[in-house]
């Protein structure tokens, strides 16, 4: 385990902060970041250090640039009414880098170290923690392979980094239903691929097939399965639910998605409910058909930004699916009051999900 002790050095003045009304998301950031280097099995993870936020220099031959060994997390904190700051089951996350580490071949990062690094580095930079309603502190740790060679091969050093970046409401007009358009052309991921890695390839893989569709009012797509092109798999960077005659279905981890936290975190929300549920294999033809004779009442999107995302459109090929008349459905708004409240210490954390930087 690296070191708990590490270099912190403050800035000596601070950046103007932006006020709420203009801080939209991952536009500003921190006083400071967290940095750590890994050199060669035989040194490893070392170097831990909090330092003011700067350009980082890399030769232009780093590996990241030309192999894509990259990986990330996002999550969040929050400031309560009663000053404490919460993270949002941040241990799942750090263990999911981890995973995404071992897909990658990115040496495993030690996840206790990587949350006490975190708690020092938000204390530093609590004041940038906004406190009106909807907003939070986006957190982005991630790690870049820096070894300068252009040979296609694992890379041999590495920098792990975290910063910090005030957010706002994802929804500053109250939650609202988007439109969604069904991608039959392009692929994201297919099974024993590196769909359920969070890594930089899987997004800019799917730029083209936004791109293509935004300027149509289109918020994201939604990707079908690389094989067959007929599964449901996930909407651009969003985990999906549908509430089929009663029963809340999600496509199941079957290698080609991520396992989102706050998918995850839906599931065991619902199931505390008695709300029935279902992870399994869902094509585009049963959910059309579920609309076509009614009993597909409700949809939405999951993830760290919006947390819940309500669909009130999907367009498939020719077919279009309203979905609740195109309005927020009654599960959804209590999924994300529930969760939101949850975050933002309202409301009792029935699961013991919220951790706090003290």
């Amino acid at each position: 385990m690296v070191s708990l002790s590490m270099e912190i050095e403050l800035t000596k003045t601070k950046k103007q902060k932006p006020a709420p009304n203009e801080l939209g998301f991952g536009k500003y950031y921190t006083d400071h970041m967290f940095m750590m280097d890994y050199d060669n099995p035989e040194e490893g993870w070392h170097n831990p250090r909090i330092i003011p936020y700067q350009p980082i220099s890399l030769d232009p031959a780093a590996k990241v640039f030309h192999y894509g060994q990259t990986v990330f997390e996002g999550m969040k904190a929050y400031r309560t009414s009663d000053e404490r700051i919460l993270l949002f089951r941040p241990q799942k996350n750090f263990k999911r880098l981890n995973l995404s580490n071992d897909r990658i071949d990115i040496p495993q990062i030690d996840e206790e170290f990587a949350l006490e690094a975190l708690k020092q580095l938000i204390q530093i930079d609590q004041d940038w923690i906004p406190t009106e309603k909807g907003t939070s502190l986006y957190i982005r740790p991630f790690i870049i392979a820096t070894e300068a060679s252009l040979g296609a091969s694992t890379s041999t050093s590495y920098q792990f980094i975290i910063i910090l970046s005030p957010v706002g409401s994802y929804y500053p007009e109250g939650i609202k239903p988007v439109r969604i358009y069904v991608e039959s052309e392009y692929v994201r991921a297919v099974k024993g691929g590196t769909g359920m890695a969070k890594t930089a390839g899987n997004y800019a893989s799917g730029l083209k097939a936004h791109s293509g569709v935004a300027g149509s009012g289109f918020a994201q797509v939604l990707w079908l399965d690389g094989i067959e092109r007929k599964y449901i798999e996930e909407v651009g960077s969003m985990n999906v639910f549908f509430k089929i005659n009663g029963k809340v279905v999600t496509p199941a981890l079957t290698g080609s998605i991520l396992d989102g936290v706050t998918r995850n975190s839906i599931l065991q929300l619902l199931k505390h409910w008695n709300i029935p549920t279902e992870e399994r294999l869902i094509s585009i033809d049963e959910l059309y058909e579920a609309y076509t004779n009614g009993t597909l009442e409700e949809s939405f999107g999951t993830g760290t930004a919006a947390v819940i995302s309500p669909i009130g459109e999907l367009q498939w090929q020719d077919k279009k699916m309203i979905i609740n008349e195109g309005n927020t459905g009654e599960l959804s708004a209590r999924l994300y009051n529930a969760l939101t409240g949850i975050q933002n210490g309202e409301q009792e954390d029935v699961l013991d999900w919220m951790v706090e930087v003290k």
